[in-house]
């Protein structure tokens, strides 16, 4: 991915959003610009407007951590934007070189992670990499996105399941809004990793096959999965609403552990529990199937 054209994207994109009374400027005479004009970022900045131009133009490479602090308080980032700048900023520096690429670990889940989903009966929960990736799931989270894990075609990936299968926009009640975050959180990935390959390739078919993907990309909006509330609507249980905690592993995976869970006394309590009957209902009668299909050993 061209770490110059999402420097360059990203930083027109907040300064356009900003009208020059939320920044304290007063606005004289026709604007051509919807938001602030570069000069008058330069100026909440502190640094000259030739500066500036050659930042919004791409160019991060050995800027201050005091430019960078300046540029997000001019352009009102928040913390989430300002920690994608960052990022972009270090992605900024020397490519690294094809042999360093292809020593690239791809993460795998360790067998004390999988324990731990699978010691949570009651609780859908999985494991989701740094690209969307459902690597490990206990059978309750299986059973929760179970039309995902039925098509074959999102190879167990949530944004592939958000915008290319028509049941996603049933299943999230407020698709919209979880389509947004996922762009951002694959936002925020590009940023860190630009010379991720699998990363720049899913991006690239999202943006191929989705027309809501490609507007939301062009957005440049970030977003971090951390805790929510989702309204799901499961075909065999009906709408479930959920506290989603979403917590990375202490490591330089890029794991996380997704958790979903219902208060005490809810209908979405009772949902769960039906799901889980339902997971392990269909789970006895596939291992009872397995067990009576007939051996073709000869005795």
């Amino acid at each position: 991915m061209n770490n110059l054209a999402a420097v360059s994207a990203f930083l027109r994109s907040r300064r356009d959003k900003i009208a020059p009374e939320q920044a304290g400027l007063p606005a004289y005479g026709q604007r051509r610009v919807p938001g602030l004009r570069r000069g008058e970022v330069a100026t909440l900045a502190g640094v000259s407007v030739e500066y500036y131009t050659r930042l919004e133009r791409g160019n991060l490479r050995g800027v201050s951590d005091s430019v960078l602090d300046a540029l997000a308080q001019a352009l009102r980032l928040d913390d989430t934007e300002r920690m994608y700048l960052y990022d972009l900023a270090r992605a900024a520096g020397p490519a690294p070189g094809a042999g360093a690429r292809q020593r690239e670990v791809r993460p795998t889940v360790r067998p004390s992670v999988t324990r731990i989903v699978e010691g949570m009966p009651e609780l859908p929960a999985y494991v989701m990499n740094n690209r969307l990736d459902t690597l490990a799931a206990n059978p309750l989270g299986r059973a929760l996105y179970s039309e995902m894990y039925a098509d074959p075609s999102c190879g167990a990936n949530v944004a592939r399941f958000a915008f290319f299968n028509p049941a996603a926009r049933r299943f999230y009640a407020d698709w919209e809004r979880m389509a947004r975050f996922a762009v951002g959180a694959l936002r925020i990935e590009a940023g860190k990793s630009p010379y991720d390959r699998e990363l720049s390739n899913l991006i690239g078919e999202l943006s191929t096959r989705s027309d809501a993907f490609r507007v939301m990309w062009g957005s440049h909006d970030v977003h971090v999965f951390r805790q929510s509330t989702k309204r799901l609507d499961h075909p065999l249980v009906g709408v479930l609403e959920l506290d989603q905690e979403t917590m990375s592993l202490p490591d330089e995976s890029g794991l996380s552990v997704v958790v979903y869970s219902a208060p005490p006394g809810t209908a979405a309590e009772d949902g769960l529990k039906l799901l889980a009957n339902w997971s392990a209902t269909t789970g006895q009668e596939q291992d009872a199937d397995s067990t009576s299909e007939p051996s073709n050993r000869r005795p």
